[in-house]
């Protein structure tokens, strides 16, 4: 049979799932071609970046372990409580006890690129996602954490599953009769916060782009809302758009 090409045995490499690779290196561990072995090496470090991030999901876990007794451990986040423009997003997610998802983690920690695969993997395989929105005018009405408050209770009300416990980024949300975990930090520390970090934040991302495209002066798909010098320098030349909060903006116009 004829030898493969390294060109190919590298092409090979790269569409190989995570399955093969062990494979790959026995098929490949005998070629004493420079570029072949470099392959090898290339997926034994596959292999080894894949257990590392194992081991962190793990870690990632150590909320759900403790609570395991609760059927349906629900993490809860929110995204967008410091723009000066458009809605306060909040995330509610419910995995499976054996959850597979590699890479979750706090939403700000990961590329805009990552964040869309995991929010279309989560929303795949969770138990259940509930998503909150509150807007500009109820923030401006009743205050930025209250309208959080909301944005969670609402979260949790989409859900289609009622939650046995929430563990929740560092809050105790009012007016909630289910049992309530508070975690400093925990979009970094529990895998449901995390997921619920990203589903939040993507949400609330999409929509900043298609509003960006009804109001393009103010630059929503790039800044988001957040008070950049750019954003800051087109409410002072062109007012406040229906979707900035006031009370946030009432030092720049």
């Amino acid at each position: 049979m004829k030898q493969k090409t390294i060109g190919e045995i590298k092409a090979e490499l790269k569409a190989a799932e995570e399955s093969m690779l062990p494979v790959f290196i026995e098929n490949y561990k005998e070629d004493t071609r420079n570029g072949v072995q470099a392959a090898v090496a290339q997926a034994k470090k596959r292999i080894e970046k894949l257990e590392a991030e194992r081991a962190r999901i793990e870690v990632l876990k150590k909320y759900e372990y403790e609570y395991a007794e609760y059927t349906y451990i629900c993490g809860i986040d929110e995204a967008g409580r410091g723009p000066l423009a458009g809605p306060v997003a909040a995330g509610a997610v419910i995995l499976p006890k054996d959850c597979d998802i590699l890479y979750i983690n706090d939403s700000k920690k990961l590329s805009a690129a990552k964040r869309e695969a995991l929010y279309d993997e989560i929303m795949e395989k969770a138990v259940a996602v509930g998503v909150g929105l509150v807007g500009p005018q109820r923030i401006d009405e009743i205050n930025i954490l209250q309208a959080t408050y909301e944005a969670m209770r609402e979260a949790i009300r989409n859900l289609g599953v009622v939650p046995d416990i929430l563990l929740n980024d560092a809050v105790t949300i009012p007016e909630v009769s289910i049992p309530q975990v508070p975690i400093i930090k925990g979009d970094a520390k529990s895998i449901s916060i995390g997921a619920a970090s990203i589903i939040a934040k993507v949400t609330r991302d999409r929509l900043m782009a298609e509003y960006d495209e009804l109001m393009p002066e103010y630059g929503f798909a790039s800044n988001k809302g957040y008070g950049s010098a750019e954003h800051i320098a087109a409410i002072k030349k062109y007012g406040a758009s229906p979707i900035h909060r006031m009370t946030f903006i009432k030092n720049f116009i």
